[in-house]
C-alpha cells in the first residue's frame, strides 16, 4: 500500500474563478465526490479580483489551495497562475460556470495516465446528446474549430473546450503562455500542435448556460482567439 502511495502520479485541477460565489461551492463539492484511480490530488482555485464574494467563500472551503489576484487578469492570466502553482505530473483546466461536469475528468486523464497521449481534450461535439445555448453559438463554435484545423492542419473536434488536460512536460514547452483571455485555449491547442506532442480528444458531458447564468464568453472574443491562432501556430 506504501509503495502504491509512492507510485501514484498527482494530477492538479485548476479552476480560474471569477464572480463564482453562487457556482464555485457545487463545483469543488462536485469534484472532490469524483472517484480518482491511479493519482492524487489537489484543486487550485484562482479568485481573478471577483467583485462577488467568490474569494470570502473560497477561503471557508476545505480542500483547497486558494490564490487571489489584486487586478482582474482574465480566464488566462488566471488560468496561468493556477498552472504555475500546480504540483501535479498533470495539469487540468477546470471552467467555473458548471458546463463541464468533474465526472468526466478521470475519463479526460485516462489516455495520459495510460501513457497514450500527452494532451487530451474533453470534445463536446463528440457526445451527440450534448446541447448549447443557441444556434448561433454552437454554428460559431464549428466555424471556429474548422478555422483553428485547416491553419494547424490538425483534426481536433473541440479546440475551444474549457476542459482539458496535459503532462508537466507540455506545460515547460509551452513557456510562455502570454494570453490573457479565452484566447488562451487556442494558444494551448496551437502550441501543442505546434511542438508535435500526441494530442487526443474523449467524449465529455456539456451542460449550457446562458450568460444570464454566468456565461462570459461573447462573440467579439472570436477575433481575440483567430488572432492566437496566427501568432501562436
Amino acid at each position: 500500500m506504501v509503495l502504491d502511495r509512492i507510485n501514484k502520479m498527482k494530477l492538479s485541477i485548476i479552476i480560474p474563478a471569477y464572480n463564482s460565489h453562487d457556482r464555485l461551492p457545487e463545483l469543488v463539492e462536485n469534484i472532490q465526490k469524483v472517484k480518482f484511480k491511479g493519482v492524487t490530488t489537489e484543486i487550485i482555485v484562482v479568485d481573478d479580483c471577483s467583485i462577488d464574494k467568490t474569494y470570502e467563500i473560497a477561503k471557508s472551503m476545505k480542500g483547497i489551495t486558494l490564490v487571489r489576484h489584486k487586478t482582474n487578469t482574465g480566464k488566462g492570466g488566471a488560468v496561468k497562475t493556477g498552472l504555475a502553482k500546480g504540483k501535479g505530473d498533470i495539469l487540468y483546466i477546470q471552467d467555473d460556470d458548471l458546463e463541464y461536469d468533474p465526472i468526466d475528468i478521470p475519463l479526460i486523464i485516462e489516455p495520459i495516465l495510460s501513457k497514450k497521449a500527452d494532451v487530451c481534450f474533453g470534445s463536446r461535439h463528440m457526445n451527440h446528446q450534448n446541447t448549447y445555448s443557441s444556434l448561433a453559438y454552437y454554428l460559431g463554435g464549428i466555424f471556429i474549430d474548422t478555422l483553428i484545423n485547416l491553419y494547424l492542419k490538425s483534426n481536433i473536434t473541440d479546440a475551444l473546450t474549457g476542459a482539458k488536460a496535459f503532462t508537466k512536460k507540455v506545460y515547460k514547452a509551452i513557456q510562455p503562455i502570454e494570453s490573457k483571455g479565452f484566447e488562451i485555449e487556442t494558444e494551448i491547442a496551437a502550441k501543442a500542435v505546434k511542438y508535435h506532442f500526441r494530442i487526443t480528444e474523449v467524449p465529455i458531458h456539456y451542460w449550457p448556460r446562458t450568460h444570464r447564468q454566468g456565461k462570459n464568453i461573447h462573440w467579439h472574443h472570436a477575433f481575440h482567439i483567430l488572432w492566437a491562432l496566427v501568432r501562436f501556430a
